[in-house]
């Protein structure tokens, strides 16, 4: 049974791989790991010596050469040194008639770091590094070391050979000061951060981790990084420089374990060397179980093995590698490989046996001996080495053919001097070498061109992988996509759209796979449409709260700054995140509370009319004749003209209707009132005068209490006009009264004109119940200083309320106070003072006479 679950495991991984590299491009390929590498082990450098031979070689050569088992991580180097030599071997047009061979500095494939120190201590330092001496003069063949720059450097210190390093790019060997005979072929990382920022622009990340070494290259790579993510808006969570020394790295270790483990960013930038304390603090790191997405540079393309199985496909490496074309032959040259000219078989059987996980004991060493498979160099190369060329194997590949070139070069030079003493293919002269070495200049079998003078390629392209990892050892590296700094910047990365993030489980030893987002690192929470962000206090700039947008105010995409202002003719909707068309809006007379008003205004006329109409009818009756008629005549007509202006606040305002609107309210109000105050000091006149003179006789004859209405009438005239002249009322579109709506209505212009005109007819309406309140108790059931006192009681009452409820509303409510404030009034003096003497004239016409003095009523 559980060999069972194994296989249908097995199956299904592979099944998923085929299909996600089938989705992808062509460069999603499996990569297995055997268990030599295990979580201790370092990158594996080498050091090759490159020489020209006249005339072939030995078959045998390299099984002299190689006599130890090549190590696994160091694998790849020498197929590309046996697959270029081989190459530049059948070129009839590059050193022709001559044998091109390499060899190793002893040691340095199996134990690089250990053998230099031993080879270069104190007591040893006088030992030659090789025995390639001529007579008494010595060899100056070119060195090629890679891809650790730390052993390049010490070589560069103790061996004066020229060398090539075909590692990354490291601006410190390009001192040629301090190292004048170390070369590089590797491409400039230039647009490495540029690179970077694109992909995380793309995934959305913002809160991102960076892990360097503590050197001057780290320190260069975090200035321009930190400058490119400043300019898009990216901050850096934690910066851990991972210093250099073993001893100094110790101390510290846990400090950097914590900080990445405690760390919310999910995205860890990582630049540096292999074979590093950077390296060590990244192993350590997976052991701790620090699932983070990692991004870094094609020399950290390692796969940890683990004996664990998760399918965690949120979290892994994603690599950058400067793009190679691939190289045809390398396939073919794999796949007709003659295994007795190089000393492959040394390791060829113990390879085989660890890429299917078996372990090898004494009890299963006579069971190899029976182990074969066809083509098993092209599957081993095909899975460990994807067949595709890692960035280190192609600088590998360039830095054999600047060598052959040189060497070309030289040769040709020695045929054209033949006085020269050298033998052919025999280089002595190390300056001559290297000053040849350093300005060549040629195609590659690819068509590329490869200046190794100038290696910074401002238009260097980068390949994005993804790796994934799974259990002992395998695992899946997709290409997600490319960076083209010299495209337009919208066009600088290109990313596989048919390539999704995916996650995955266990369910009864079968893995299930699920398709979802991709991974965020972020800060705080984006802020979606509607919301603004709000920085937090001593953090960084990603880190920020989300709030509302404030009043007529949207935002429309996520994490804006500040939030947009609506036109006046929109409004936010709910959500804030769009701006919608205003309603316009006015007290017309097609809503339910304008046709109401308007039809109480016009039933108030109309009541009004009647009681005029009866007045006249009327007008011998004794109740009638008592309460002067003429003065009951003006003010009946007042009030139906103040009921009419009421209609001038219903219906779309017009400039002529902002003007009446106040005006009218005021002058007829005002002839109202001062009408009302006529009545009462008649009133008063005629019953406190017990003794009256002529004089005062002559005045009430004259009629000359009537002479306030005209002298009250002419003053609010005047204030009226000062008002229109100075500061008169205009339309306004008032946005802010109503939600979504633009409300038409009149604005009064002079606020204190406005206050003026009320304060002027509140003092008219206060003399007025002052006056009639001392005549209240006066004798004769006809005189109305009572209903004139409750009158007066009402229209101030209702004044006074209106102020502060008139000024605590806006739009049209404010409208239909105002409205109501002017009909409430005006009903209160016709019903105060008229209804009750309708009454009698209608209800009792018996009581309308007066027996005692009857005809003696001088009028």
């Amino acid at each position: 049974m559980k060999k069972l679950c194994d296989f249908t495991l097995s199956f299904l991984l592979l099944k998923f791989s085929l299909i996600l590299c089938t989705s992808t491009e062509p460069s999603c390929f499996w990569r297995i790991q055997n268990n030599e590498d295990n979580n201790g082990d370092l990158r594996g450098d080498c050091g090759f010596v490159l020489l020209t031979h006249e005339g072939p070689i030995d078959e045998k050569f390299y099984n002299y050469v190689i006599n130890f088992r090549i190590p696994a991580r160091r694998y790849e180097y020498f197929l590309v040194m046996f697959f270029a030599t081989d190459e530049i071997n059948k070129n009839p047009y590059l050193l022709p008639n001559m044998s091109f061979v390499f060899s190793l500095i002893a040691g340095m494939c199996e134990d690089t770091l250990g053998f230099i120190d031993k080879r270069h201590s104190p007591q040893k330092y006088a030992s030659n590094f090789l025995n390639y001496n001529y007579g008494l003069r010595k060899r100056c063949d070119v060195v090629l070391t890679g891809p650790s720059q730390t052993i390049s450097v010490k070589l560069a210190i103790n061996y004066r050979r020229p060398k090539v390093f075909f590692g990354p790019f490291n601006p410190n060997l390009s001192d040629h000061d301090q190292f004048p005979c170390i070369y590089q072929v590797a491409t400039k990382d230039t647009h490495l951060p540029h690179g970077m920022v694109s992909l995380m622009l793309h995934f959305r990340w913002n809160w991102i981790g960076l892990v360097i070494s503590d050197n001057d290259q780290g320190i260069q790579f975090l200035s321009e990084l930190r400058e490119e993510m400043q300019r898009r808006g990216i901050c850096l969570a934690f910066v851990n420089m991972i210093p250099e020394t073993m001893q100094i790295y110790m101390t510290r270790a846990k400090i950097y374990d914590k900080q990445i483990m405690e760390s919310t960013a999910k995205v860890v930038v990582i630049y540096g060397e292999m074979n590093s304390t950077l390296e060590i603090s990244f192993r350590r790191w997976q052991d701790l179980g620090a699932q983070r997405i990692w991004i870094t540079t094609s020399q950290w393309d390692v796969i940890i093995n683990k004996k664990d199985f998760s399918l965690d496909f949120f979290h892994g490496t994603v690599t950058f590698a400067h793009h190679n074309d691939r190289i045809a032959k390398f396939r073919n040259f794999m796949q007709t490989i003659n295994t007795d000219k190089y000393p492959l078989d040394i390791s060829h059987t113990i390879l085989e046996w660890n890429y299917f996980n078996c372990s090898i004991s004494k009890n299963s060493i006579s069971k190899m001996d029976h182990f074969t498979l066809n083509n098993t160099l092209e599957w081993l190369a095909k899975h460990k080495f994807d067949m595709v060329l890692s960035e280190e194997g192609y600088n590998l590949y360039n830095a054999v053919y600047a060598v052959a070139h040189t060497y070309h070069e030289l040769i040709l030079q020695h045929v054209e001097s033949p006085e020269m003493a050298e033998p052919k293919g025999i280089f002595f002269d190390c300056q001559k070498v290297a000053s040849l070495l350093k300005t060549m200049v040629f195609t590659n079998p690819l068509g590329e061109l490869v200046n190794m003078k100038h290696r910074e390629n401002q238009c260097a392209e980068y390949d994005i992988y993804k790796i994934w990892n799974f259990p002992q050892g395998l695992g899946l590296k997709v290409k997600l996509g490319s960076y083209f700094p010299c495209f337009p910047y919208s066009q600088h990365l290109h990313m596989s759209e048919d390539l999704e993030w995916a996650t995955g489980g266990i369910s009864m030893g079968i893995p299930q796979f699920t398709s979802f987002s991709v991974p965020s690192s972020m800060c705080s929470v984006t802020c979606t449409a509607g919301l603004r962000k709000i920085h937090q206090k001593e953090t960084a700039d990603c880190c920020f709260d989300c709030a509302q947008c404030p009043e007529n105010e949207v935002s429309n995409e996520t994490d804006m700054e500040k939030c947009v202002s609506c036109p006046d003719d929109k409004f936010a909707n709910i959500e804030k995140t769009h701006c919608l068309p205003r309603a316009v809006s006015f007290l017309a007379y097609e809503d339910p509370l304008g046709m109401a008003l308007g039809c109480m205004a016009l039933s108030f006329s109309a009541i009004t009319i009647l009681v005029l109409v009866t007045f006249v009818k009327y007008k011998d009756t004794p109740i009638v004749k008592a309460n002067n008629r003429i003065l009951s005549y003006i003010l009946l007509i007042a009030l139906v003209f103040c009921f009419l202006c009421s209609l001038l606040f219903i219906g779309h305002p017009n400039q002529i209707t902002c003007i009446l609107q106040q005006t009218t309210f005021g002058v007829f109000f005002t002839v109202a009132i001062s009408t009302v105050l006529a009545k009462t000091i008649t009133v008063v006149m005629a019953f406190k005068l017990t003794t009256p003179g002529k004089r005062m006789r002559g005045i009430m004859m004259t009629g000359a209490p009537k002479l306030v209405i005209p002298i009250c009438t002419l003053i609010q005239l005047v204030l009226c006009g000062i008002w229109l002249v100075t500061s008169p009322p205009f339309i306004e579109r008032d946005i802010k009264s109503e939600h979504g709506k633009i409300v038409i209505l009149c604005n009064k212009g002079s606020v204190i004109a406005f206050q003026v005109v009320l304060g002027y007819l509140g003092s008219l309406a206060l003399g007025s119940f002052i006056v009639a309140f001392l005549a209240r108790n006066l004798p004769d059931r006809f005189i109305e200083a009572k209903f004139l006192t409750f009158s007066m009681l009402v229209f101030c009452r209702v004044w006074i309320t209106f102020l502060p409820v008139y000024h605590s509303t806006r739009g049209t409510v404010m409208v239909v106070v105002e409205v109501f404030s002017i009909l409430a009034s005006s009903a209160s003096l016709l019903g105060c003072i008229f209804v009750p003497k309708c009454c009698v004239i209608l209800v009792r016409p018996d009581s309308n006479f007066i027996q005692k003095y009857k005809d003696k009523l001088l009028y």
